[in-house]
Protein backbone atom coordinates (compact mmCIF):
# COMPACT_ATOMS: atom_id res chain seq x y z
CA UNK A 1 0.00 0.00 0.00
CA UNK A 2 0.87 3.76 0.07
CA UNK A 3 2.62 5.46 2.90
CA UNK A 4 0.87 7.00 5.56
CA UNK A 5 0.74 11.03 5.02
CA UNK A 6 1.85 13.56 8.27
CA UNK A 7 -0.76 15.38 9.88
CA UNK A 8 0.92 18.60 8.16
CA UNK A 9 0.59 16.76 4.83
CA UNK A 10 -3.30 15.80 5.70
CA UNK A 11 -3.59 19.89 6.06
CA UNK A 12 -2.17 21.21 3.20
CA UNK A 13 -3.85 19.14 1.21
CA UNK A 14 -7.07 19.84 2.85
CA UNK A 15 -5.92 23.17 2.36
CA UNK A 16 -5.57 22.94 -1.48
CA UNK A 17 -9.02 20.89 -1.98
CA UNK A 18 -10.83 23.36 -0.44
CA UNK A 19 -9.10 26.53 -0.64
CA UNK A 20 -12.81 28.07 -2.35
CA UNK A 21 -14.10 27.70 1.15
CA UNK A 22 -11.35 28.18 2.87
CA UNK A 23 -11.02 31.56 1.61
CA UNK A 24 -14.70 32.48 1.09
CA UNK A 25 -14.68 35.08 4.21
CA UNK A 26 -12.40 37.30 1.75
CA UNK A 27 -14.93 37.33 -0.99
CA UNK A 28 -18.07 37.16 1.07
CA UNK A 29 -17.99 39.73 4.27
CA UNK A 30 -21.24 37.96 5.39
CA UNK A 31 -19.42 34.76 5.97
CA UNK A 32 -17.54 34.13 9.76
CA UNK A 33 -13.62 34.14 9.63
CA UNK A 34 -14.27 31.14 12.20
CA UNK A 35 -16.79 28.45 13.53
CA UNK A 36 -16.16 29.74 17.39
CA UNK A 37 -19.68 30.92 17.57
CA UNK A 38 -20.70 27.05 17.35
CA UNK A 39 -17.87 26.48 19.95
CA UNK A 40 -18.55 29.07 22.31
CA UNK A 41 -22.55 27.50 22.56
CA UNK A 42 -21.25 24.23 23.39
CA UNK A 43 -18.41 25.80 25.36
CA UNK A 44 -21.30 26.73 28.15
CA UNK A 45 -22.94 23.09 28.62
CA UNK A 46 -19.17 21.69 29.38
CA UNK A 47 -18.44 24.82 32.16
CA UNK A 48 -21.89 23.62 33.65
CA UNK A 49 -21.51 20.32 33.72
CA UNK A 50 -17.84 20.71 35.05
CA UNK A 51 -19.04 23.18 37.50
CA UNK A 52 -22.01 21.45 39.12
CA UNK A 53 -20.45 18.08 38.18
CA UNK A 54 -23.78 16.72 36.57
CA UNK A 55 -27.42 17.90 35.88
CA UNK A 56 -29.64 16.27 38.42
CA UNK A 57 -32.02 14.69 35.49
CA UNK A 58 -32.06 14.41 31.93
CA UNK A 59 -35.06 16.77 32.17
CA UNK A 60 -33.41 18.91 33.57
CA UNK A 61 -30.62 18.88 31.27
CA UNK A 62 -33.10 19.13 28.89
CA UNK A 63 -34.51 22.16 30.35
CA UNK A 64 -31.08 23.67 30.57
CA UNK A 65 -30.14 23.31 26.88
CA UNK A 66 -33.83 24.52 25.67
CA UNK A 67 -33.16 27.97 27.73
CA UNK A 68 -29.21 28.23 26.81
CA UNK A 69 -30.25 27.34 22.77
CA UNK A 70 -33.52 30.19 23.62
CA UNK A 71 -31.11 33.06 24.50
CA UNK A 72 -28.14 31.79 22.10
CA UNK A 73 -30.87 32.55 19.62
CA UNK A 74 -31.64 35.58 20.71
CA UNK A 75 -28.03 36.23 21.26
CA UNK A 76 -27.41 36.00 17.70
CA UNK A 77 -30.23 38.36 16.52
CA UNK A 78 -29.11 41.04 18.63
CA UNK A 79 -31.55 40.86 21.54
CA UNK A 80 -30.65 41.44 24.88
CA UNK A 81 -31.25 37.67 26.94
CA UNK A 82 -32.99 39.77 29.77
CA UNK A 83 -35.17 41.04 26.74
CA UNK A 84 -35.91 37.19 25.23
CA UNK A 85 -36.42 35.95 28.78
CA UNK A 86 -39.22 38.58 29.61
CA UNK A 87 -40.83 38.15 26.23
CA UNK A 88 -40.74 34.53 26.46
CA UNK A 89 -42.52 34.96 29.94
CA UNK A 90 -44.95 36.98 28.32
CA UNK A 91 -46.25 35.24 25.59
CA UNK A 92 -43.79 36.09 22.40
CA UNK A 93 -41.16 34.00 22.35
CA UNK A 94 -41.48 34.73 18.51
CA UNK A 95 -39.78 37.99 19.38
CA UNK A 96 -36.35 36.45 18.16
CA UNK A 97 -37.30 35.48 14.75
CA UNK A 98 -38.70 38.95 13.88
Amino acid sequence: GRKKKTKVLNLIDRLVNYKASVCLFIKNLCVPFDNNLAERDLRMIKVKTKVSGCFLSEEGAQEYLTIMSYIGTAHKHGINAFTAIREALLGNSDIIFN
